[in-house]
């Protein structure tokens, strides 16, 4: 949850301005193609849930910034929503206020879509570099480099060196991830996910 949490105040600020008419005439006009005009006569309500979605984008974006570190995106986060409140109580410019919600979309869309890729890249570039592992005989220390299956665990293995059979210890699934230098890709992809 808390890493949306800056994508849903954003967008749900966006949303709560546009059923307010007079606070934000143009988002209004937006908001009456969707039906949002109906809702003006709670306009102060709305107002309040605006501000407070704001606030809650911000404190996403301070949440998110612990994750991924990039500062940049908080920054952003943080100048835009102070740009809204500047608009809306220092300089009483509708101008700012627009630039403010817009900024804090983007900015919620933009880490969202970074982390997208990486997600799917780091995702694509484990499953290809792990299918590899050098098992070692706990018995005669010989070792040697396996293909690992991908849909199946496996149980026992027969050490090249001394003939010994090798079963998973308790806990592990397979001979690889009790063996291996790198376990199983099924472990791999539980660990990621």
């Amino acid at each position: 949850m808390k890493t949306h949490l800056e994508k849903i105040g954003s967008f749900g600020g966006i949303i709560a301005a546009a059923a307010c008419p007079i606070c934000f005439p143009k988002l209004a006009l937006l908001g009456a193609v969707f039906g949002l005009g109906a809702l003006s006569a709670y306009e102060s309500q709305f107002f309040i849930a605006a501000q407070v979605l704001v606030v809650l984008a911000v404190l996403g974006h301070a949440l998110a910034y612990r994750q991924h570190r990039k500062r940049w995106l908080l920054d952003l986060g943080v100048f835009f929503g102070a740009a809204l409140f500047g608009g809306l109580y220092l300089f009483h410019s509708e101008a700012v206020i627009y630039a403010g919600l817009v900024g804090l979309a983007v900015t919620s869309a933009t880490d969202f879509w970074a982390r997208s890729r990486t997600r799917a890249s780091s995702s694509l570039g484990r499953t290809e570099s792990v299918l590899e592992s050098v098992i070692t005989c706990p018995k005669c220390g010989h070792g040697k480099r396996e293909r690992m299956p991908t849909d199946t665990c496996q149980f026992f293995y027969e050490c090249a060196g001394c003939g010994a059979l090798l079963r998973p210890k308790a806990g592990d699934c397979c001979v690889f991830c009790s063996y291996g230098s790198v376990k199983c890709p099924s472990v791999q992809l539980a660990s990621v996910g």
